[in-house]
């Protein structure tokens, strides 16, 4: 399906500079920049839930920034972007608008597409939530929300980034998430499938809250092994889809949320890692996505789902053209036309983020 003819917004994308901003992978990268270590001998000695889910470590040990994507977006017509959140470890309570104020600098714009909007970190849980949002909206006023780092998976071999088991049920969570209806700011959801009903619980009890599912949940595995209890047989990855697609439908019932058909080529879902510089092959792609991308249409509806290439996350697998294009041809096959692609790719992120056209 031809694309360009639609001024896209990519609405997941992630900027990072490891040598100059604290990130998670901040200390890695440097070593790896000063020590004479081949970049596949160094991911062999790393965990194995970290190598499962990034898959090639070459992006977090380099800096990912606006010219680095307008060379990965090649001929997609990207004319906006929304930067989500991404390691960053400042010290502090009020840190994490140090990244926001750091995005808001970086050169979008120009020959490089523009900084349609900003997610920021911060954890509803926290005792200086309310003044951490408060920090970020004065370090920009393109932010829109935040994300906070809830992903945990009952298998220890999938990587987690909370060591809380169902970290959006606590009392401290769900009493600090109204801090963001009173500032008229979405929430972020990155979770791994198993936790759909906590974001379901979470939206019905919050229902003047926009929330974005990201990445269609993450069901980790589900093209194949990557725990020891998630894709390992087909009849786990059949029960697996069966929950993450019943638990989907329960989500999309609450209409303050959208769901990103974003994410579908991170290597945590189970897919073989192609040689570096090499994309998977698009009927390779389409044959494992189409069963996810034709049940969140068939949920969310064209008018609540949202593009994003999730760069460079899911690099190792695709590059952004075909990302761009495995989504579209999955939604027309679906019986999705012009105007059904024109909401998913652009404006659907416009109304969402409130970007300004």
């Amino acid at each position: 399906m031809d694309l360009s003819n639609i001024r896209i917004i990519d609405s997941h994308i992630h900027q990072w500079d490891p040598f100059r901003t604290p990130r998670e992978f901040s200390r890695t990268a440097k070593l790896l920049r000063m020590l004479p270590i081949p970049i596949d001998w160094a991911k062999q000695v790393a965990p194995r839930r970290d190598r499962e889910f990034v898959g090639d470590p070459t992006a977090y040990a380099n800096p990912y920034l606006p010219a680095n994507y307008r060379a990965d977006a090649g001929g997609v017509p990207v004319e906006s972007i929304v930067h989500i959140e991404v390691g960053w470890t400042g010290k502090g309570a009020l840190a994490g608008a140090d990244e926001t104020k750091w995005v808001a600098g970086l050169p979008f714009g120009g020959d490089n597409p523009a900084l349609g909007a900003i997610i920021g970190n911060a954890d509803p849980a926290a005792p200086d939530f309310a003044a951490l949002l408060d920090a970020h909206v004065a370090a920009s006023p393109l932010v829109r929300g935040i994300r906070a780092h809830v992903a945990h998976h009952p298998d220890p071999h999938v990587r987690p980034y909370t060591e809380h088991e169902s970290a959006l049920t606590t009392k401290e969570f769900r009493n600090g998430f109204a801090a963001l209806a009173e500032r008229g700011l979405s929430f972020e959801a990155w979770v791994y499938s198993h936790a759909l009903p906590d974001v379901t619980a979470l939206a019905e009890r919050y229902p003047e809250v926009p929330i974005v599912l990201d990445h269609l949940a993450t069901p980790a595995g589900i093209f194949g092994p990557v725990g020891k209890h998630t894709g390992t047989n087909p009849s786990l990855r059949r029960e697996l889809f069966v929950r993450w697609r019943d638990d989907l439908t329960a989500l999309a019932e609450n209409p303050n949320v959208v769901a990103k058909v974003s994410g579908l080529m991170m290597p945590i879902l189970g897919h073989p890692v192609p040689p570096r510089g090499t994309s998977t092959p698009i009927p390779v792609l389409l044959d494992r996505i189409r069963p996810l991308v034709a049940h969140a249409y068939e949920t969310f509806g064209a008018d609540r789902l949202l593009w994003g290439s999730n760069f460079p996350v899911d690099k190792p697998i695709t590059s952004i053209t075909d990302s761009a294009e495995l989504i579209a041809t999955a939604i027309t096959e679906h019986g999705g036309g012009r105007d059904e692609l024109e909401q998913i790719f652009r404006t659907n992120a416009q109304r969402t983020y409130r970007i300004e056209s």
